[in-house]
């Protein structure tokens, strides 16, 4: 069964117990998937509102957008923890002859670089959600503000525990192209959604 279709007692329980996985990646794509269903949310008690009807479209873009993004983050859930399992299987290949230790080198490679796009992956669509919850903070309904800026901070978790699993898996890998690919972007993304995030914080925090 997939992460996704666990009732959340069961999948809270599952996390807490000594499996290895799901871990910190999946609960990171988890974050977003819960940061953009509350801009939905939100936008959803905007629209088709007399008072909000200026504000209309931009709204129906942040909704449709979210939408998808909450969508894309559950796939990566279960992604994550494929990932994980890939790199767990290369520890049970075979490692006694010279040939079998060469094609389990070149397994762990090819996991860990797979184990590192994954949570890559939550970082990109997680800042993306925060630009897109950004542009709804003073133009949606002010009622459900506070639920905009607890989106915000899941979104800000899933970039920053995104970025913690990227971090893990560029430690094994030997392709110093591909570490300093993703560590330069990974630390782009970090350092605008900090930003943003805080800011964000700040508006909602001034406005409520």
């Amino acid at each position: 069964m997939r992460l996704i279709e666990y009732q959340v007692k069961d999948f809270v329980e599952l996390l807490a117990s000594d499996a290895p996985a799901p871990g910190g990646g999946s609960t990171a794509a988890l974050l977003g998937a819960l940061g953009a269903a509350l801009t939905v949310m939100v936008a959803k008690l905007t629209t088709g509102k007399e008072k909000f009807r200026d504000n209309e479209p931009l709204v129906q873009e942040i909704l449709q957008a979210s939408q998808e993004l909450s969508r894309e983050f559950l796939v990566l859930v279960d992604r994550d923890t494929e990932a994980f399992n890939k790199v767990m299987a290369v520890f049970a290949m075979p490692k006694t002859t010279d040939d079998e230790k060469r094609r389990r080198a070149a397994a762990m490679q090819v996991a860990l670089q797979f184990a590192t796009e994954v949570p890559f992956a939550i970082m990109e669509k997680a800042a993306a959600a925060l630009a897109i919850l950004g542009k709804g903070v003073n133009i949606t309904n002010p009622s459900a503000l506070s639920d905009l800026g607890v989106g915000v901070q899941c979104l800000l978790g899933a970039v920053n525990g995104g970025w913690l699993n990227v971090l893990i898996n560029l430690g094994g890998i030997k392709d110093e192209t591909f570490v300093a690919r993703y560590k330069q972007r990974g630390k782009h993304l970090l350092a605008e959604s900090r930003v943003l995030a805080d800011r964000l914080q700040e508006e909602i925090e001034a406005a409520l």
